[in-house]
């Protein structure tokens, strides 16, 4: 009793405030950001040009997200970006954790040299050239769907995190399965990937991010397999102000779009999903990366 009421009559002091305010400053500097961004999609493009500070739009207009899609040509590259990332996350997620399995095999005898030779190609890298000649050359894999998939299938990172999770399984787990008969691919399939789902799920999350966001292997090896974020990277560049300074009707001016709005416009667009998703992952992302945090 004597505790509790020394607790509530524990006074304020200045360091407590400093604190409140620092973690208020931390909230209006993270979201703030993406309001504004938001704010500018949704305000009159004239009206933007005129201040950009502002998290309520000031004159609400859908002008810009109808310019975004009044280009008809979007279904096909919505469906490829959906395509490479539903195929490419799962693809990824297997090979990494095959990979990763086999590196936290104690018994595996080139464990420690094929772990240095990935985590030498994290620090060293071939370069684009070389890496655009293997692509279109050797591999020839120019405006092919494999493009998008088998260049991303292992990231050292995520067998990092993987092998690192997996080494915190107990052994006699796997050393029960093989006394009753189980070969490694049925223990990496029925014992290990259950027991990893909340790594593996921020692994897949890193792996569709990524596949989801990216544009530039379209705008280098697969123009003609185009995906949703090269259709809006086209639509951000060619957006331009069409406006007459001459003109005595003002709607045509206020039909008008700028490029900072049509740019805000894409990013929501193209965060949407992201941040859609994001909540249902959050608490195995959040235990994959405490659980699976490197350890050597």
């Amino acid at each position: 009793m004597k505790k509790n009421r020394l607790h509530k009559g524990q006074r304020v002091t200045a360091f407590d405030y400093i604190l409140i305010i620092y973690f208020l400053f931390i909230i209006v500097t993270t979201i703030y950001p993406f309001l504004n961004v938001l704010a500018i999609s949704l305000n009159d493009p004239i009206d933007t040009m005129r201040n950009v500070n502002f998290i309520i739009p000031r004159k609400f207009t859908l002008a810009n997200y109808q310019y975004v899609f009044s280009n008809n040509n979007l279904l096909f590259p919505f469906l490829m970006s959906i395509a490479r990332t539903v195929v490419g996350t799962v693809t990824g997620v297997i090979c990494t954790a095959m990979v990763a399995y086999v590196l936290s095999r104690k018994d595996f005898y080139f464990n420690k040299l094929f772990t240095l030779l990935f985590i030498i190609t994290m620090y060293v890298g071939g370069g684009l050239i070389p890496e655009y000649l293997l692509i279109t050359r050797t591999l020839d894999m120019s405006n092919k769907f494999s493009v998008y998939i088998i260049p991303g299938l292992v990231g050292v990172f995520n067998i990092i995190l993987i092998r690192s999770y997996i080494e915190g399984v107990s052994i006699s787990l796997q050393e029960a399965a093989k006394i009753d008969g189980a070969n490694d691919f049925i223990i990496w399939l029925k014992i290990i990937m259950p027991i990893c789902k909340p790594v593996i799920a921020t692994v897949a999350l890193f792996g569709a991010v990524g596949q989801w966001n990216s544009f530039m292997d379209t705008y280098l090896y697969a123009r003609n397999l185009s995906t949703l974020q090269y259709e809006l990277y086209k639509i951000m560049e060619s957006a331009k102000i069409k406006i007459d300074p001459h003109a005595a009707n003002i709607e045509q001016v206020t039909r008008s779009v700028s490029p900072l709005s049509v740019r805000m416009a894409i990013t929501i667009v193209a965060t949407a999903p992201i941040v859609i998703v994001y909540p249902f992952l959050q608490k195995y992302f959040i235990g994959g990366i405490t659980l699976g945090a490197v350890k050597d």
